[in-house]
């Protein structure tokens, strides 16, 4: 790693440490309905959606109340976007002469369910698919709303750990407005603002035709890209107005902007830990949820920074070393004006949050720095994660490993004062078991059927595994990268990453909203001197041991036949 990536990396995460207390306050004093400086402006409407929607915010609902509310809210969600791609080519700001790609149903469906779960997974070329109307009303809408509505589980979660002796966990409908009007709101109007300012567009023209210095026809496409853009990141869900992402000089024109849309993206998640100390009345738990999660990051940036600058090895007699003259490293599929250390910091909070937004060819990345984005992902989407989802991820992995800490003591597990019984551990059970049930029969039926191969058009053997490995895991993580060899655009695909993005959404919310209700109907117990201290040092050694070797135990045989095995055999 080179100076100027160590102070590039190190400015990141000095910045989203600095911010991580103001904004967790802030939404702590939002969802507990305390005032803010925005109340003034977001209360009128806030009154005014309850009265349209007959909502009463004094109603809180049960866990199973809670979680049928989030189903219904993504499934009606994914119906009227389906209907909109559908029919996009009746409605306005539609160009039949450049939007070409045809939306099949199955591919609309696909599209429908991967962005009512933030997924975004994008089996389509954007410019050439997607008319102004269906960016705008119908994507860059559900990037608000599903992006608040996971927000909402994860403070529902929050409150069920802190409360006790209750029956509900909030009321769903007053948690999504409240994501939406104090927070999602204001700072996509923020980030459009500085993104606008950076050179990003923010239009509703048509393409424009311009002639290459050869004489060459060039299509230039436009569009409402600031809106669309900073939402996607902001709210964790990622894809992209271009086919290109965030490689494309309208989405991501300088280096500055490469930093802002990667803060947003990291921020609300981040900062969730501290909302969580704050509401359960204990804000080291937060801060040590925080550090785990810094600590997993930088070990997957400092990776994923020595592969990539150290090169591809079967380049022979090819100078790797960065200096004045030349960046070094392996430069494929990555763009110039971000270099590795951009590159590398993209991939890596990408792929540990979950967002889909890309300024490199991540098919391009040497094997294991290719392997470092994929196990970032098979982590569970804790590093940070999505909104609302990167939290509760932590907290039931930490509920796994206060279960293994009182087997070996042989005494009852407790988190935050509250035992975690037979019920409790069947919805961790469930949560842990949730992903490697989905991720890798889908991934073995892929590598096994005449439908999921037809799918490598460029590379096969280990890495044609790793390509397909790798969607799968994206879609159950509600991220939406992709490796570019392998063809996603088919009835095999897109139906069963629909599968697996549905899973990773609901699969994963309920059980965690289940738990939190067991924990709500609880009594504190006292702390005594048996009592495992859950904020301590040893402790987060323990969780991160804890995660490590759930991953190693889960996926390990995956990855040596796909990343593993190709870095083998790049050296024979």
């Amino acid at each position: 790693m080179n100076l100027f990536s160590a102070i590039h990396y190190l400015l990141f995460l000095a910045i989203v440490t600095a911010l991580v207390k103001p904004l967790g306050g802030y939404m702590e004093r939002v969802f507990s309905a305390k005032n803010t400086a925005l109340d003034r402006l977001c209360r009128p409407f806030e009154r005014l959606i309850y009265r349209i929607s007959a909502v009463d915010p004094n109603v809180e609902m049960t866990g199973k109340e809670y979680a049928t509310c989030f189903v219904l809210f993504g499934l009606v969600g994914t119906l009227l976007l389906y209907g909109i791609l559908r029919v996009q080519q009746f409605l306005p700001w539609f160009f039949p002469q450049y939007h070409t790609t045809p939306l099949s149903p199955q591919l609309a469906l696909n599209t429908a369910l991967s962005f009512s779960t933030t997924t975004t997974w994008q089996a389509y070329a954007g410019e050439n698919t997607m008319s102004y109307f269906s960016q705008m009303v119908g994507l860059c809408a559900q990037n608000f709303l599903a992006g608040a509505a996971g927000l909402a589980v994860g403070v529902a979660f929050i409150r069920g750990l802190a409360r006790q002796l209750s029956g509900t966990l909030g009321n769903f409908w007053v948690d999504l407005t409240r994501a939406l009007l104090w927070i999602l709101l204001p700072g996509a109007l923020l980030g459009a603002l500085l993104l606008v300012w950076q050179g990003v567009p923010m239009n509703l023209h048509h393409y424009a035709i311009a002639s290459t210095v050869e004489g060459a026809r060039q299509v230039i496409p436009q569009g409402p890209v600031a809106a669309l853009e900073i939402i996607k990141n902001l709210g964790t869900n990622g894809g992209g107005f271009f086919n290109a992402n965030g490689a494309h000089p309208y989405e991501n024109p300088t280096p500055l902007t490469n930093l802002i849309e990667m803060l947003a993206i990291v921020l609300l998640p981040a900062a969730l830990t501290n909302t969580f100390g704050r509401m359960v009345g204990q804000p080291r738990q937060g801060w040590l949820f925080y550090c785990v999660m810094v600590f997993l990051f930088s070990c997957g940036l400092i990776f994923a920074d020595h592969f990539e600058q150290k090169g591809n090895p079967h380049l022979v007699g090819v100078d790797f070393r960065n200096g004045s003259l030349q960046s070094g490293g392996n430069m494929e599929g990555k763009e110039v004006r971000f270099g590795i250390a951009g590159s590398t910091l993209t991939a890596v909070v990408t792929s540990n949050t979950a967002t889909g937004s890309t300024n490199s060819a991540h098919d391009s990345y040497t094997s294991l720095g290719g392997m470092v984005l994929l196990v970032n992902m098979l982590l569970g989407e804790l590093v940070f994660g999505g909104l609302g989802t990167g939290l509760y991820s932590m907290v039931m992995t930490a509920a796994i490993a206060v279960f293994l800490a009182g087997l070996m003591v042989g005494r009852t597990p407790e988190y935050l004062g509250k035992k975690i019984g037979p019920a409790e551990n069947k919805m961790i059970m469930l949560y842990a078991l949730a992903a490697p049930l989905f991720v890798l029969p889908l991934t073995a039926i892929a590598v096994s059927t005449r439908a999921g191969l037809s799918g490598l058009t460029t590379n096969t053997g280990s890495h044609g595994l790793t390509e397909i490995l790798f969607a799968y895991s994206s879609c159950f993580a509600n991220n939406g990268q992709s490796f570019a060899g392998l063809s996603a655009n088919t009835p095999f695909y897109n139906l069963t990453t629909a599968l697996a993005m549905m899973a990773g959404r609901f699969a994963l919310a309920i059980p965690a909203l289940a738990f939190a209700a067991c924990f709500a109907r609880q009594r504190n117990t006292p702390s005594s001197s048996g009592t495992l201290p859950t904020h301590s040092f040893l402790f987060g050694v323990l969780l991160t041991a804890c995660l490590i070797t759930m991953v190693a135990l889960s996926y390990l045989p995956a990855l040596a036949l796909g990343p593993i095995l190709e870095r083998l055999l790049s050296q024979i």
